[in-house]
């Protein structure tokens, strides 16, 4: 695993809308991290050149919302892509990742909520950063998305929503929560949309009871890509401090 001594800010926008299985991985890999909960008032750093990788979390603000701390994490983030720091954005973290790299976020025509399938480019970059599958099982609880940033490449996408995942030189935006654990599922599972939500009328948007029949199904899979995207984005924060040989 990459070095200990990576310096790692994980970025909360949202109270509830944690680490999970991030902070469980880096716990295991004995990496050590920061954690800013900025939606609960910690300041978000002021310089990107204090830290080797970045990761965004998730939330129910919209990027397009005029919140301070949003707008400091969008300074940061874009500080880091000239810098070359690796940012890994999970749905939330990947709409703005995509807004700091030029793109669009607007309502998307399918809200997603739940387990839902998707399909991997052809890239090679898609096999480096999800594996050699074409298809995968991730969870979503997402009503926006993101346009496809200028020079990024498309890493995943499907029927319901075209972009879910790009990357960008070191970069990684995901419009799924690969971060999910149990005892956030459990929770979210809780939240579903009851039967009767308007919500429910959508293809893509599950119920309590599929959530967590799918999660029963799927949690261990989706982990496992998670596990496989943290150690690249550890790597690549590694070889950026490592430099030439």
């Amino acid at each position: 695993m990459p070095s200990a001594a990576l310096r790692v800010l994980i970025l909360q926008p949202q109270n509830g809308d944690g680490p999970s299985h991030l902070a469980h991985a880096l716990r295991q890999w004995r990496q050590p991290f920061t954690l800013c909960l900025a939606g609960d008032g910690d300041p978000v750093p002021a310089s990107a050149s204090d830290w080797d990788a970045i990761a965004m979390l998730g939330g129910t603000m919209s990027v397009n919302d005029d919140l301070p701390a949003l707008r400091q994490i969008e300074a940061l983030m874009r500080e880091a892509v000239g810098l070359g720091v690796p940012i890994l954005g999970h749905c939330l973290g990947g709409q703005m990742l995509a807004r700091v790299l030029g793109a669009t976020v607007r309502d998307n025509d399918e809200p997603e909520i739940g387990w839902v399938q998707i399909e991997t480019t052809a890239d090679p970059q898609a096999a480096a950063w999800l594996g050699p599958r074409t298809t995968l099982p991730v969870y979503h609880w997402h009503i926006q998305t993101f346009a496809l940033p200028p020079g990024a490449t498309l890493l995943a996408g499907n029927r319901a929503c075209a972009h879910q995942a790009f990357a960008f030189g070191p970069h990684l935006g995901m419009q799924f929560h690969i971060e999910v654990d149990a005892e956030k599922l459990d929770r979210w599972c809780a939240e579903a949309p009851a039967d009767g939500h308007p919500l429910r009328v959508h293809p893509h948007v599950q119920g309590e009871a599929a959530m967590r029949a799918d999660t029963a199904r799927f949690l261990a899979d989706s982990q496992a890509t998670a596990e496989r995207i943290y150690h690249r984005w550890l790597a690549l924060a590694q070889a950026r401090r490592s430099g030439p040989a």
